[in-house]
């Protein structure tokens, strides 16, 4: 990790859950991390936690990643006021499941889906990748993708089934980004890398009670933290492309 420090590490959806934890794990590895959540009030929370010597280095910005606008606001700010952006954390997503696809009137579900986990994912790295190309620096982007991004499942319990609906197909379109991303960042002369980390079901506030009811075993926020540090860590010649953590049982 000696390459990172005192690196700017960029992570949406900073505000709670995963992202809040890989926010301290950064910090903790001695980088500046900009966290970019709609609830700016969190991460000063989460800022006013921690220790006085890591204070000064975690900056909040108000993004709502599915705004093309106040993502490019979010990115020039930080180029402005801190360098550029040397790592993003595509962490950003959310799980509508209580309807599926061919329920009536979900269109507005649906949509907050692919315009959070696609268009949102498309927005950020386009802006941090060219970040980097413009400093010519080697960085590195990640995203948090799920293991319903390479196989659909819908988790069936004694009362209760668990639709996936438009989650799944739009993680599906993360891999796909992903190894698009991948030849793209090569066929530009650069040498920035990309990650998808795709772990099975987190505990955090995602989850919904229903799908709680199912006690099925779970991942913690740390498990992807972790990970994350270890793709981070990684000689320059090294990309880990993709990587699958699930829970010990996992039914998926």
């Amino acid at each position: 990790m000696d390459r990172w420090q005192n690196k700017i590490a960029v992570v949406t959806g900073a505000s709670a859950g995963i992202g809040a934890t890989i926010v301290k794990s950064l910090l903790q590895a001695n980088l500046t991390v900009v966290g970019l959540a709609r609830r700016k009030e969190k991460i000063l929370e989460i800022r006013d936690s921690l220790p006085k010597e890591k204070q000064s280095r975690l900056h909040a910005v108000k993004c709502d990643i599915t705004n093309e606008g106040e993502v490019k606001y979010a990115f020039d700010w930080i180029e402005k006021n801190l360098g550029g952006t040397d790592i993003l954390v595509n962490n950003a997503g959310v799980v509508r499941n209580k309807t599926c696809l061919i329920s009536p009137g979900n269109t507005a579900d649906m949509k907050e889906i692919v315009d959070t986990n696609i268009m949102g994912f498309l927005y950020c790295t386009r802006e941090a990748f060219n970040s980097m190309k413009a400093r010519n620096f080697d960085g590195h982007i990640i995203v948090i993708n799920s293991v319903l991004g390479h196989k659909v499942a819908n988790f069936i319990g004694s009362k209760a089934i668990v639709s996936t609906n438009m989650y799944s197909p739009s993680k599906y379109a993360v891999t796909a980004m992903v190894e698009t991303y991948r030849q793209e960042f090569a066929n530009a002369g650069t040498k920035v890398k990309i990650t998808s980390i795709s772990p099975g079901m987190v505990n955090t506030e995602l989850i919904s009670e229903r799908t709680r009811a199912l006690n099925l075993p779970m991942l913690e926020s740390e498990d992807i933290a972790n990970a994350i540090l270890y793709a981070l860590s990684t000689p320059p010649h090294v990309q880990v492309h993709d990587i699958i953590i699930k829970p010990v049982g996992e039914p998926v």
